[in-house]
């Protein structure tokens, strides 16, 4: 395939490895013909609480994008011009008014993007690279500060900071319903995949948070459909 250089793959390893998507970092640097795109989750520990009771735990942020979806910082990179990481480093000024300084050590894994139809080529797919940095609170929260007074791109191409609710209340709101909203490509299965392996929420609560989400899914689906019909409806009454 035009995507891995065979001197590094043979045909039947890059079918592999574009069906499952999963590419080392290096593996996703040798191919060639394909778009890079880096984000970075950002995190802290934090103390405070909820209306005097409820643990945060932890701050975890998260963007409003201008399509409306909730997508983690960052953005295209050029591998040929600039390492992935200085091209993410890049992307966070622009976003977050912060250039953080992103290493290797913070990346956690690369893969395919799903393609976008059936026809795409494999010579033009995207592949993904996601990080994870660890800061102090006090950071986190001049982050949330910067982005919304010093970013270039704060209300073009990014809407707003937002922090993922990591609680579930008494009635189920907190993380249930915050999953429940649209996520760009696969930052949901990131975010998920990140609680389960810093150990952010436990296993039953993400799970019980993954159920509430599929109930409001479905009643948002119920109430979605309620509302098209209001603009047939109004255009009779004229």
């Amino acid at each position: 395939m035009t995507g891995c250089p065979k001197s590094l793959h043979t045909d039947q390893q890059c079918s592999t490895q574009m069906a499952s998507g999963q590419l080392s970092r290096a593996e996703a640097l040798a191919c060639s013909g394909c778009l890079h795109a880096c984000h970075v989750l950002l995190y802290s520990d934090t103390p405070r609480q909820l209306f005097g009771n409820i643990p945060i735990r932890h701050i975890i942020l998260m963007q409003m994008r201008f399509d409306g979806l909730l997508g983690f910082p960052g953005g295209l990179v050029n591998p040929a011009e600039e390492t992935l990481e200085a091209g993410l480093t890049r992307e966070l000024s622009e976003e977050l008014g912060v250039a953080l300084p992103i290493s290797v050590e913070d990346h956690v894994n690369s893969c395919h993007a799903p393609a976008s139809s059936p026809s795409s080529s494999p010579s033009s797919r995207l592949i993904t690279h996601f990080y994870v940095k660890k800061m102090e609170e006090e950071q986190i929260i001049e982050v949330e500060r910067a982005a919304t007074s010093t970013a270039t791109d704060h209300g073009h191409e990014v809407l707003g900071m937002v922090r993922v609710p990591l609680y579930t209340m008494k009635r189920g709101g907190g993380l249930g319903p915050f999953l429940s909203h649209s996520f760009i490509g696969s930052a949901r299965s990131q975010l998920i995949d990140s609680l389960l392996r810093l150990n952010l929420v436990a296993p039953e609560e993400l799970h019980e948070a993954l159920t509430r989400s599929l109930k409001i899914h479905s009643h948002t689906a119920e109430d979605l459909k309620a509302t098209l019909a209001l603009p047939a409806l109004k255009r009779k009454q004229l």
